[in-house]
């Protein structure tokens, strides 16, 4: 079973369950998908890699729009986006925790010249993202390297 009829099948479950937060998050992922696959010159069915790519896209969004609200005070909305933040988190892979991040990006660094060289910093980060794949975002990725190249 594809990672897209997963998410038929769990929208169809939570609509059953009528739980709002899970199917709202639901349908505008699937709605995504479709945007997707229908967008540009190529208009296949994604695979996937491709449905995993705009859940981290929809996921990111969610992030962003939740630290948003909660820079602007409103708590209720940044509640809102979190939750459907999390409803989108268990469909992708599992993440690295901080302290394998770390002993990776030490061992790219070493392997690189070491540290205090900031001219590393592309090739430590492109090395790490190679070595992890989908288990670290970018984000997290980038913030180690630069912490381990300083020192």
């Amino acid at each position: 079973m594809s990672l897209l009829d997963d998410l038929r099948a769990d929208l169809t479950t939570a609509m059953k369950e009528r739980d709002q937060v899970r199917t709202s998050t639901l349908r505008l992922t699937l709605s995504a998908v479709t945007a997707a696959e229908t967008s540009g010159a190529n208009r296949d069915e994604l695979d996937d890699a491709g449905v995993l790519a705009v859940i981290k896209a929809e996921m990111k969004k969610r992030n962003e729009s939740a630290e948003i609200y909660a820079k602007a005070g409103r708590t209720e909305q940044a509640e809102a986006e979190k939750a459907e933040a999390a409803v989108l988190g268990a469909y992708l892979p599992a993440q690295l925790d901080d302290d394998a991040l770390a002993a990776i990006v030490a061992e790219e660094v070493a392997a690189a010249g070491g540290v205090g060289d900031p001219k590393a910093k592309g090739k430590v980060i492109g090395a790490v993202r190679a070595r992890v794949g989908d288990q670290a975002d970018g984000g997290r990725i980038a913030a180690a390297v630069t912490a381990a190249l300083a020192g």
